[in-house]
Order: C-alpha cells, then sequence, then structure tokens
C-alpha cells in the first residue's frame, strides 16, 4: 500500500493468509487491524505518521518487522514478537534503548538517526544479534560501544554509515582501532570490510604497544610514590632520632628511680646497691629485690627527692611521646597526600588509555606559560579576610592538571555554533563571553561519585540532576574561591591552618547573562532567554587584599629544647649507673635477688645490665616477676619454660622475633615497648600457643610492617587480652577482630563470593589482572542464598581474594580449572598450594611477604607473574626454567641484588624489576640470552590537543 492515502488500517480480515504486509508514506498513525493475520511474518509500516508501537500482539509469527521514517519515541509492546529476527527502528525520535530482552532471536536491528545517547546493558540479553545499525545518533564516548563486547556473535557494525550523520564518538581519534579491539569477531564496520587478518593484527599490536606505554607509565607513579614514602619514611627517622634518645635515657632513669624508691619504701635503712654489698651467709633470701632489715635511714628526705624526680622525668617523657605522635602524624598526612596523588594520576592514565588518547591529563610545571597563568588567576581569587574565619591565612598551588578532552570539546564547539546562529548579536567579537570559573562539588549534595573525576571525564551534568540533588537548576560556578569553596568550609569541623583543596576551572560561555531575581528559583525554565544567571556576593572579593602563600613541606622541621631535659636528668638525687655484666652466673643472680637460694627469688630486675642471654634462668623455678629491659637481647628463648613467670618487661631491647618462646603458661603481662618485632601476626599466633593467660600486652614503637592493622590482627588472635597498648580491650572491639579474624581464611563462602566461571578472557583496555577485571565487571554467577551446586569447584575460572588479609593458600586443589588468581595485598609468606592448578595462566601477588618463588614451578603454563612488593632477594634460574610460557614478570619493590638466573625464563616478553637492589652493571648481561624482552619502550600515541571545558545546562555564577 502506497501513494493512496491510505488513512487507516482496515480490511486485513479479508486476507486470514497475509503472510507479508507494507504500508509506506501513509497517514496512518496507528497499527491495529491485525487480529485476522495470525500468519504475518513481515510488516512494513514505514514513512507514515506512527507515534508509538502497538497492535502486534496477535502477530505472533512476526520474523521483520520495519518502522522506520515514523514519530516513534518509546520501544515498547514487542514482547510477545519471539520469532522477531529484523527490527528497523530508525528515523525516528527514539532516545533509551528499552523493550527488547524478550527478543531472544533478533538477529538484525537498526536505531539509526534517533536520539540515542547510551547503550550500557540493555542489549545484553540479544546475544543472537548479527547487524546492529546505531548510526546517525548521539553517541559519544568510547565506554557505551565497548558494552557491545555482549554480543559475540555481532558481525556488521554501523556507526556512521554513508545514509546518516556520524556519532559524535566516531570522530574521535583512534575509534576503528578501539572498537575492533573490543569487537575482533566484526566482518564489517561502518560498511566497511574488515575481515582481514592485517587487519586484526594491526589493531592487536597497536593495543598491546598502547598497554605496555600506560602500564610502564603507571609503574613509574607507583616507583615515584615508594621513592617518595622511603624519603618521608628517612626524614621521620632523622627527626626522630633525637626525641628517641632522650626518651630511652628518660625511661632508663625513670626505671633506676622507681626501683630505688621501691627499696626506700620497704625498708627505712640505707640499702647499699647489689654491686656495692653483698648478702650475708647467714641471712636468709627475701625471694624478692628488696632488703627487709631494720634499721634507720640517715636520709629522710630521699623518697621526696625521688618523687620529685621521677615526676619531672615523666613529665619530660609525656612531652616527647606528644612530639614522637606528632611525627607519626605528619608523616602519615604526608604519606595519604602522596598516595592520593598517585591514585588519582593512575586514574587519569588509566582513562587516558580506555579512552585511547582522547582524554588526556597534563601535569603542569612552572615553565609553562598555562600553569604561572593558572596560578596567578588562583591567587588573584583568594581573599584572606573569607578565610580568616577557618584560620586560613593563604592559599598554595601545588599542582595543576590541565584536561584535553576531545569529545568535550566537539561538544563544546557544537554548544557554541548552535547559540551563536540562534543569536546573532552573540556572534561579533563572542570571545568575550568567554570566561574561566571556579566549582568545587558540594560534599552535602553529591550523586556518590566524585565529582573531581567525574566532571574532566564526562562534563558537568544536566541541570536536572543538580535540581534533583537538592541544588539549584544549575551549574554553580563562581569567580571567587571562598564562594567555590563555602559548602567544604561549612563542612570542615576543626579550624585548620592548612588543609589539602581542589578547585576545577572550568572554561565557560556565559552568552546572554541575567541577574538572578530575588523570590525566583534558578531554573532553566524560570529564564528562558538566558544562557547564564549571576547574583553578587558582595564582600568576598578585594583586589586589595592578595592571597599569601603558605610554606610547602611534607614534614615540619621541629626545634627541640633539650637543655630542660639535661636539668631533669642532673636533678638530686643522682641515679648511679649500673655495671655492664659480662655474663650472668648463679652468684650474680643471688647478689641482684638479693637471695641465698635460687628457688626462693620470686622478683628479679636486670635492666641496663647489656645482657644479651640469660643461661642460668631457668633455675629460678619460683620467679614471677622479671625485668630485662634496657639490654641487648635479640630473642626471649632462654625464658621459655618458666611455669611461675607471669610479669615480663623485655622492653628497649633488639628482639626481632618470638620463635623462641615457649611454655609460658602463667604469663599475664608482656611488655616489648621499643624492640624490632615486624610481623603482628606471626607474632600473635606464638602467643596465643604459648602464653593462654595473657592479659596484658604493650607493642608499641616497633617497626611494624602494616602498622595501622596491628592492633585488630593481635587482638583477632589473643582474645584474652583486657589491655593492648595500655589501652582498655571493649568487647565490641575483640568482636570486630575476631570476626576479621575469622575472615581471613580461605574457605567456600569466600571463594563462591570472589570467583568467577567466565570461560574468555575480557577483550577490556585494563591494566587490571583479569581475576580483578572479572570480579569487577561480571556478576556473581553463584546463587549465595543456597548451597552450591556438584561440580562448582570445576567450573572456577577466575579467583580474586586480594585484602582478605591471608596467611596461607590452602583449599585451592579443587580448582582444577582455574586460569586467573590474585591475592594481593595479604600477609603470605609462601606460594604453596596451587600444584593442582595446572591450567593457572596468571598470577598476582603482588604486597605480601614471599620470599621465595618455591611454588610455581608446577605452573607450566603460566605467562604474566606479578610479585611486586615482597622480599624477593633473588630470581631462581631452576624454577624459571619451569615457566616455559613466561611472557611476563613483573619483581618491582624487592630486595633483589641480582639478575642471575633471568636468563632461563627465555620467552620473557615484559620484564619489570625497578626499586630493588641491583648495584651491579654486568648484570644487565643476564639480559642478552633471552630472545625477545621489554625493558623498556615509549610507544608513540595520537593524542589530540584539545582543552576543556563547556557546561551543556544553564550556569549560575556569582561576583
Amino acid at each position: 500500500m502506497f501513494f493512496s492515502g491510505f488513512p487507516r488500517m482496515v480490511g486485513l480480515s479479508l486476507f486470514p493468509h497475509l503472510t507479508q504486509l507494507i504500508v509506506v508514506d501513509q497517514s496512518v498513525d496507528c497499527i491495529q487491524g491485525l487480529e485476522s493475520c495470525p500468519l504475518l511474518q513481515e510488516l512494513w509500516v514505514v514513512e507514515c505518521q506512527l507515534t508509538e508501537i502497538c497492535g502486534l500482539q496477535p502477530c505472533v509469527q512476526l520474523q521483520k518487522l520495519y518502522l522506520y521514517d515514523n514519530n516513534i519515541s518509546r520501544i515498547e509492546n514487542l514482547e510477545v514478537l519471539e520469532n522477531l529476527e529484523v527490527l528497523w527502528l530508525n528515523n525516528n525520535h527514539i532516545s533509551v534503548i528499552e523493550g527488547l530482552s524478550s527478543l531472544q532471536r533478533l538477529k538484525e536491528l537498526n536505531l539509526a538517526v534517533n536520539a540515542i545517547e547510551t547503550v550500557g546493558h540493555s542489549l545484553d540479553p540479544n546475544t543472537n544479534l548479527q547487524n546492529l545499525n546505531l548510526s546517525g545518533n548521539k553517541i559519544s564516548s568510547f565506554k557505551e560501544v565497548t558494552y557491545l563486547v555482549s554480543l559475540p556473535d555481532l558481525k556488521e557494525l554501523s556507526l556512521k554509515d554513508p545514509q546518516s550523520p556520524p556519532n559524535p564518538v566516531c570522530m574521535l581519534c583512534n575509534y576503528a582501532t578501539h572498537v575492533l579491539y573490543h569487537l575482533p569477531n566484526l566482518q564489517r564496520l561502518d560498511t566497511y570490510d574488515v575481515s582481514s587478518r592485517l587487519i586484526k593484527d594491526t589493531v592487536e599490536s597497536t593495543v598491546m604497544k598502547k598497554m605496555m606505554y600506560y602500564n610502564m607509565r603507571v609503574r613509574l607513579a607507583h616507583r615515584q610514590l615508594a621513592e617518595t614514602q622511603a624519603q618521608l619514611l628517612e626524614h621521620k627517622k632523622k627527626l626522630q632520632k633525637l626525641p628517641q634518645e632522650y626518651i630511652r635515657a628518660l625511661s632508663c632513669t625513670l626505671k633506676h628511680l622507681e626501683y630505688e624508691l621501691a627499696e626506700v619504701q620497704a625498708s627505712p635503712k640505707k640499702v647499699a646497691p647489689w654491686w656495692e654489698e653483698s648478702p650475708s651467709p647467714s641471712a636468709e633470701g627475701s625471694g624478692d629485690c628488696f632488703d627487709t632489715s631494720v634499721g634507720m635511714d640517715p636520709d629522710p628526705g630521699r623518697e621526696h627527692k625521688l618523687r620529685l624526680k621521677a615526676e619531672a622525668v615523666k613529665s619530660r617523657l609525656r612531652l616527647w611521646m606528644w612530639r614522637l605522635e606528632e611525627l607519626e602524624t605528619y608523616y602519615h598526612q604526608a604519606l595519604d597526600l602522596a598516595t592520593k596523588r598517585k591514585e588519582l594520576m593512575v586514574h587519569f592514565l588509566v582513562t587516558e588509555l580506555e579512552t585511547v588518547g582522547n582524554i588526556r591529563f597534563e601535569e603542569g610545571c612552572s615553565a609553562d606559560p598555562w600553569f604561572t597563568s593558572c596560578c596567578d588567576l588562583i591567587q588573584s581569587r583568594f581573599c584572606t579576610r573569607d578565610y580568616k574565619v577557618h584560620g586560613i591565612a593563604g592559599v598554595q598551588v601545588t599542582r595543576i592538571i590541565r584536561v584535553h578532552n576531545r569529545a568535550l570539546r566537539l561538544r563544546f564547539e557544537e554548544k557554541l555554533h548552535t547559540l551563536l546562529n540562534t543569536c546573532r548579536h552573540l556572534s561579533q567579537n563572542y570571545k568575550r563571553w568567554l570566561e574561566y570559573l571556579f566549582y568545587v562539588p558540594d560534599p552535602e549534595h553529591s550523586s556518590g561519585g566524585n565529582e573531581f573525576l567525574q566532571v574532566p571525564v564526562e562534563g558537568f551534568q544536566p541541570a536536572s540532576a543538580y535540581k534533583a540533588l537538592g541544588r539549584v537548576g544549575a551549574v554553580e560556578l563562581s569567580n571567587s574561591l571562598s564562594v567555590s569553596d563555602k559548602h567544604v568550609l561549612e563542612n570542615m569541623q576543626n579550624q585548620l591552618a592548612c588543609f589539602p583543596g581542589q578547585v576545577i576551572v572550568a572554561k565557560v560561555f556565559l552568552g546572554v547573562s541575567l541577574p538572578a531575581q530575588e523570590g525566583m528559583e534558578i531554573e532553566p525554565e524560570n529564564y528562558l532567554k538566558a544562557h547564564s544567571v549571576y547574583r553578587s556576593t558582595r564582600g568576598s572579593f578585594d583586589p586589595s587584599e592578595p592571597g599569601h602563600t603558605l610554606p610547602n613541606e611534607d614534614l615540619p622541621q621541629f626545634t627541640y629544647d633539650i637543655s630542660r631535659d639535661e636539668e631533669v636528668l642532673n636533678m638530686e638525687p643522682a641515679v648511679k649507673p649500673r655495671p655492664k655484666m659480662l655474663s650472668l652466673d648463679e652468684k650474680t643472680v643471688l647478689s641482684v635477688a638479693r637471695a641465698n637460694v635460687l628457688s626462693q627469688i620470686t622478683v628479679l630486675n636486670l635492666h641496663d645490665n647489656s645482657l644479651s642471654k640469660l643461661k642460668e634462668i631457668s633455675c629460678l623455678t619460683a620467679l614471677r616477676r622479671l625485668t630485662i629491659s634496657f639490654n641487648d637481647f635479640t630473642h626471649l628463648d632462654d625464658i621459655s619454660h618458666m611455669p611461675s613467670l607471669e610479669f615480663v618487661d623485655a622492653g628497649y631491647n633488639r628482639i626481632c622475633t618470638l620463635e623462641g618462646l615457649r611454655g609460658m603458661v602463667r604469663l599475664q603481662h608482656l611488655d616489648l615497648r621499643w624492640n624490632q618485632l615486624s610481623r603482628a601476626r606471626e607474632e600473635a599466633t606464638l602467643l596465643r600457643k604459648h602464653a593462654p593467660s595473657l592479659l596484658r600486652l604493650d607493642l608499641r614503637y616497633n617497626p611494624w610492617h602494616r602498622p595501622r592493622e596491628v592492633r585488630s590482627t593481635v587482638l583477632g588472635r589473643l582474645r584474652t587480652l583486657t589491655h593492648l597498648d595500655e589501652q582498655l580491650v571493649t568487647e565490641e572491639e575483640t568482636t570486630i577482630a575476631v570476626q576479621i579474624a575469622t575472615g581471613s581464611r580461605i574457605n567456600q563462602a569466600s571463594v563462591l563470593a570472589h570467583s568467577r566461571t567466565d570461560s574468555e578472557k575480557p577483550r577490556s583496555l585494563s591494566l587490571l589482572p583479569v581475576a580483578q577485571l572479572l570480579t569487577q565487571s561480571r556478576p556473581n554467577p553463584w546463587d549465595l542464598s543456597t548451597g552450591p551446586e556438584p561440580g562448582w569447584t570445576s567450573k572456577i575460572t577466575a579467583l580474586n581474594l586480594d585484602n582478605q588479609r591471608l596467611s596461607r593458600l590452602v583449599s585451592l586443589g579443587h580448582l582444577a580449572n582455574l586460569r586467573w588468581a590474585s591475592f594481593n595485598n595479604n600477609e603470605i609468606s609462601k606460594v604453596e598450594g596451587l600444584e593442582a592448578c595446572q591450567y593457572l595462566e596468571e598470577l598476582s601477588l603482588n604486597n605480601n611477604s614471599i620470599s621465595k618463588l618455591e611454588g610455581v614451578s608446577k605452573l607450566h603454563r603460566l605467562i604474566r607473574l606479578s610479585l611486586n612488593g615482597n622480599q624477593l632477594t633473588s630470581l631462581d634460574g631452576a624454577i624459571l626454567e619451569n615457566l616455559p610460557n613466561l611472557h611476563f614478570l613483573s619483581a618491582e619493590n624487592n630486595c633483589i641484588s641480582s639478575l642471575h638466573g633471568i636468563q632461563c625464563a627465555r620467552s620473557l616478553f615484559e620484564l619489570y624489576v625497578g626499586n630493588n637492589c641491583i648495584g651491579a652493571t654486568r648484570d644487565i648481561y643476564h639480559l642478552k640470552v633471552i630472545l625477545s624482552i621489554v625493558t623498556g619502550q615509549a610507544c608513540k600515541c595520537t593524542y589530540a590537543a584539545t582543552s576543556c571545558q563547556l557546561t551543556d545546562t544553564i550556569a549560575v555564577y556569582s561576583f
């Protein structure tokens, strides 16, 4: 039916066997009358006046449906057409892809020339789709194209066919490369034949080089953070040296004072120190450190002097401890800031990779003219008066990142071109309406994401989105730093002298700008003739009051007044130095304890005697309290299996492990401050096994491997503790710690929660390990509310157990088909339990405590191995020789001193060994025998030298 003025679809009841119906260029605005055509297989209602899809319910046999060139705005009422294979809805007004989930047999879909901006997961159910045309829409992001990877049978894709205008995404650089990489099965792209093997190989090679380039740049950011951390740590140690010296001296003096004070309180007679007076052979041992003989004390004011000096020492100790805590706080603040900067740069690099260079982030320096201009802009719009109430005296620009976003630039130019065409008076000298304004997100009214990361990539949100968040229906911009910062400043709980802030400097075309009307909400419909609205905030900007510059130092340079410490240490009564013991024999022990029989000694104080061993201590079977602080002990093996010992003070030594501690069944108090312990999990496990009655434990000021996790790690294993580091342990705190400790084991629940069953490696421009990528991008295949199905372990191909506090790899032998595994950021010390995973291709064990490669030698199919941030000292050639398929090896931030053994990895293509201890140039020669290896190659990437931003909604700004 065509060229006949057919107004309505009538009379179809006369054709009950109709299989094909074509209606072209009629006045039909509704599909009807198909109840009598149940055998209809092909329907054309094109170039008509349809406004909706309806009346198709009787046509269950329909295979082809053409509804192009109409006025349809929604895809709906297609659920019953389960046999549909071809659907054309091009040249309509459709903005959202929807209503297609039931069309499982759909092979061809034409949605060209509509108003579609996003694809999302709307086509995921249409797995049989072979031909898709989305030309002439508004798709502007590569991210939308990557959603099409869920269509395994897609052979033809059009985003800019010759009959339709191109999508904005087609105007971006490397468009074809990006599409063909993610959709390798495509035969035709935009009507071009792309089935050639040469094209596919070129795309793969280009992407591989680009990923290697960005991988090295990301690694550079990680290395720079490691170097910064090392510098901060070195600076912190340098600043801590003097406080630690005086803390040790003051603590030792305090220990002497407490010892003498206890002697004075125990006896009115002046007692000679043990090194000046030996016990009378006829006297009975008291079993402790005090002489209880009767006599008169010739210095009745000594106790008072001792107390005064002890209080003075404690006061200085508190000050120095506060100084140490302050230094530690500054250190962590500086490290957190450096970490956030690294994470931001990594995010930007990944964004560059994912957008194939169409978004580029350029970090400026003082040599760049635009950097200086931006600094001047910030400084000129900072008013000290506005910040004075918050204790802020100035602002310093520490970092500027310039955004080159080709997609936003094209959107900017398109919008600007449209405005200039509709408003002729703006076209003359339009640059006068361009302005650089500030934007700071409102933390109380946000969509949940980080706008500082979203805006440079996606641009500002529509006005309606800001209105839905409880803000004005516009983008709030300002030319004043304090006005932009008002939301952040209002939420500051404390007045800070200095805090790191962020601000977006946006390039905006103001166009027709009108003043905001009192009582009228700022929304686009209230200001139809305006492109922007402004309101005055008086008193916020004073050009005569320029901003001040704050100093920029990661750690402060503290100054110390040590004269008071010297005065305190020299106060009367003077503390006599204790003699250094060469050995601890029976005679010395009896003298120290002022006893005649070893079995009677219950208290023994051996502090500050330069002891490193206690060979005779096991004879003191009745000993309950032992003090051995301020000595040179490296272990506590000598005090093992002492059945009566309840109290041990071993602070200020060089103890690096508790491995030899055994049989301390009655030990209740253990002080291990200021030693060299570093592994909280191992030490806590030993204490749980050998000191089951422990109540009080002090572990402060040890060089812990992960200091922020020490408390929860210890409490999760020592459930009897009442005090840890002189802080009361609450029941709630213990419960949480136990839950964390229980969850740090590999079990069925953790495997189900962090595994995937995908058979193919995802096509993604991502630097993440495959296991991480799958667990982040794919839904969990298991029904966690019910028990697992039989044979579920054999289906697992990917396992991601990062950040689970694992100490061992166990219960993995049944994962026979595991291909990709990641165990980053745990406490694993040995690579074990993976022998049965013969299909493993990728293994990531970054940031653990692994010292040897043992455990991977049987993984003959391993292609990628990552062991960054461990404790490797060498690369075992015998193990690498058993990995014939190893193409990628990363062992950065270890303790490797030589590359000897790397020559055995003959298939290696990428090697990363930065931040190690390799010092000899001859080690480079070990790489010569490797057939092909890439240690550093900068691929040439195509970037678009563009700038941004322009909001596509109404803007409101302040002066």
